[in-house]
Parts: C-alpha cells; structure tokens; sequence
C-alpha cells in the first residue's frame, strides 16, 4: 500500500518506518530540510533504541522515503497519515494549526480516493474539523474519508508497541475507510490483539483517556509516598500489597519524582480544558496534575530541608536528565524543575545523562556543568541527586559513590537504590516515601 506520513517528529517517524517494515510504501514529509537530509543519509534526529537500524534498513531496501515534497507524496498515496504536532495554547488547548494546514494540502492534492487519518494527539472534534477543512479547500466532489486513529507508542518502546500492540483503535463511521485501515494493520495483530473500531469521537477520547489514567495512577501512587514518610511507612512495601491484586496491577504504580514528556502532561491538560468548554469542572485530572507538580518540586524540597535555603558553594551531581529512561527527551522533565530550584539559590549542578546530554545543552547551555559519565558527575559534590532511573545507575557501588562525593548524601528520586544498604554504607539517604 503507498502511504504518505506528514510530519516527521516522534509519532510520524515511528509509524512510518513500521509501516514500511511490514512491506509498505512509505513517503516521509517534513519541512525542515536539514532533518529530511540527515534522514536520506540515515541519521535519526531522536533517540528511540531499534529505530535507526529500522530506517537504514527500510530505506535501503526502497519501502522508506523521505521528501520535504508534500504535494508529490500525497497524490501518490492511498492513505495520508498526519502526524504534525499539537502543541499546548497557554489555556491548555491543543493548537491545531500545524494539522489543519496538513489537511489543507492535503485537499489541494487530491486525485482519486483518499484516507485521510489523524494520527497527531487531538481533542475531540477535531476528525470533523479536518473533513470540513478538506472538503472546503477540495471541492464538493473530492473522494475521501477521515479516520482518528491514536497512536499508544511508550517512548523506549516505540517499535515494540507499534509492531505488537495492545490494541488498535480506528475512529470512522466509512466501511470503505474501515476496510482499507484493517487491512493495513492486519500484520500487526495476527496474535489475536484487536482492532477496535468505532466512532471519530470515542477514538479521539480514548487517547486522552488513557494517558489520563496512566497519569492518575503515578499521581496517586506519589501522594501515597508522600503519606508513607508522614505516617512511617514504606512505598515499596504498600506498592507489593496493591500491586498484586489482580484489579490493580504493578504498571505505573512506582512513586517516584513526576511524570513529563510529551505525553502525560499535554494531553492530562487538554482533557481538563475541554471539559471546561464542555462545562464540567474534572476534579480528578485536575487533582493528577496539581499532584505531579508539587511531586516535581519534592526532590528540591528535600534538599533545602537538608542543606537550608541559601545553596551558595553547594555543588550537586544529577544523574538523569531525560523524563524517563530509554530517550533523549527532555520535555516537561523533572530534571528541569530541580535545576531552577537549585541554581536560584546558588547552587551549581552537574549533571549526567547517558542520552540527553545535547538536549541539555541545547535547552540549558552553560546555566549547568557537564559531566562525562555518571561517576565523574560525583567529585566534588555535596550529594547526588539521583532523578531519572536509567539501568546503568542501579548497581554502582555505594563505596565508589562515597569515595568521590563531598558529602555522604543520596536523594534518590526513583528509589533505584537500597535504602537500608545505602544508610549501613554511611550515606544519608532520601527516597520517595520509603523508610
């Protein structure tokens, strides 16, 4: 099947170079030039672990191209998938120029029957919203069909949750659309996973929906971490008693320093804003994300109950940057908000992350030092705060970490470490609601 992928950023990169794995013709489209030539040459832009390989491999093969020619990719697809970006307005909203400036060309392009499918995270209504836009900039006569069809890819898990999903959702009321799209996915669902299929704006809910839920479960969990440290007990403890009830489950249930990225914080917002334009006031996701924001500050809250206000000649070592392990992207990290925290009082940082070392510079540029690896990040500090709970930190050994801290003192933002083993080794030691 020729399918065109407008936008080449997380989401539309991922989903076009699956498709072509499974046999497809995939054109690529994005409009900044410098990206679309590093991607010819085979170079990818983010850090997703299989995907570069999967790229070289595809484009080498000749199922995977990439253009900054919108027009030519769309008259020669079937499907035109628009994976632009929704950025947040300042009200929490989703700003739908980037998409419906896509559907646009879209229209201005069309011969033949298309499928036009929003993949790009959008509130509901939008699926009509694009159809309208198509239809006014195509004419009365134009042949085609919208479909909402959310993407669900974890970021460090991208190609494993597209190649085998849980499930996929498929938001149309076309049987025509509707055959063209189970077709399409019927590779990646032959374990028997379903392809849900049901209306524009049930599919567009169960985006938010789900990521809503997700966010609520960390939220809650940090809140029962928060009132394990004021009640004397212990988070990992309580985690292994819900966990194990089958209604429950373990997933997403780890207290820790917040959730970021693109995702959780976008999209938790979005559901609040358009229950409010709906008239509803949603107290739960609300609660979830005034939760993550304080849970964001904790961390820098224990340090300066530690060391007091004024951070002045304190030097502290950052391990983790990234929002979470397995990625470079930094959006919305918690990292961020202890940096502000701990530079506005006087403190310098030095921080190490085994991916997102260049995003840091790119976003932070000198407000912060830069170590080589995670041991080195260590002399000369006061303590280690440790915020992201990448593989390689779990397992150092306390001895090397006290042999070159300044002061014997972990916060552990992640509870990765053994809080008896650390405190019988000499360190102070501070995690997220354990004992």
């Amino acid at each position: 099947m020729k399918i065109a992928v407008i936008g080449t950023g997380y989401v539309g990169l991922v989903v076009g170079t699956c498709l072509a794995e499974t046999g497809n013709r995939v054109t690529c489209v994005d409009v900044d030039e410098h990206k679309i030539a590093a991607l010819k040459e085979g170079r990818v832009p983010i850090y997703e672990p299989g995907l570069e390989e999967l790229v070289q491999r595809n484009s080498a093969e000749g199922r995977l191209h990439f253009t900054t020619n919108v027009d030519e990719a769309v008259r020669s697809a079937v499907v035109c998938f628009i994976a632009v970006g929704t950025p947040p307005d300042e009200d929490g909203s989703a700003d739908l120029k980037y998409v419906l400036a896509v559907a646009k060309a879209i229209a201005e392009n069309l011969h033949g029957y298309k499928v036009v499918v929003t993949k790009s995270t959008v509130p509901v209504g939008t699926n009509q919203r694009v159809r309208d836009h198509i239809r006014k900039h195509a004419g009365p006569d134009a042949e085609f069909d919208v479909v909402s069809n959310p993407e669900f890819l974890k970021e460090g898990a991208a190609i494993d949750d597209f190649m085998k999903p849980d499930r996929v959702v498929i938001g149309t009321t076309s049987a025509r659309a509707r055959d063209i799209m189970l077709e399409l996915y019927s590779p990646y669902v032959r374990t028997g996973k379903p392809i849900l299929v049901m209306d524009p704006a049930s599919a567009e809910m169960t985006k938010y929906a789900a990521n809503a839920m997700l966010a609520t479960r960390i939220s809650f969990m940090n809140e029962m971490a928060r009132i394990c440290e004021l009640v004397g007990a212990d988070i990992n403890h309580v985690r292994s008693g819900i966990g194990t009830d089958s209604r429950i489950g373990f997933p997403f249930l780890f207290a820790g320093a917040g959730y970021g990225g693109s995702c959780f914080p976008k999209d938790v917002r979005a559901l609040v804003r358009t229950a409010h334009d709906y008239g509803y006031e949603p107290l739960v996701v609300n609660a979830v994300e005034q939760v993550n924001d304080a849970q964001k500050r904790l961390l820098g809250d224990k340090i300066v109950s530690h060391f007091g206000e004024d951070l002045s000649g304190r030097r502290f070592a950052l391990w983790g940057l990234a929002f979470k392990p397995k990625t470079d992207d930094m959006r919305e990290a918690p990292a961020l908000v202890l940096i502000e925290q701990l530079t506005s009082r006087g403190a310098t940082v030095c921080a190490f992350d085994p991916e997102a070392m260049d995003e840091a510079k790119r976003r932070l540029g000198d407000r912060i030092d830069y170590a080589p690896a995670a041991l080195a990040a260590l002399d000369g500090a006061d303590a280690l705060v440790l915020v992201t709970e990448w593989n390689e930190f779990r397992h150092v050994d306390p001895a090397e970490i006290q042999a070159r801290l300044q002061g014997a003192v972990v916060f552990d933002g992640r509870n990765i470490f053994d809080a008896h083993r650390m405190r019988e080794a000499g360190f102070t030691y501070y995690g997220i609601g354990v004992r």
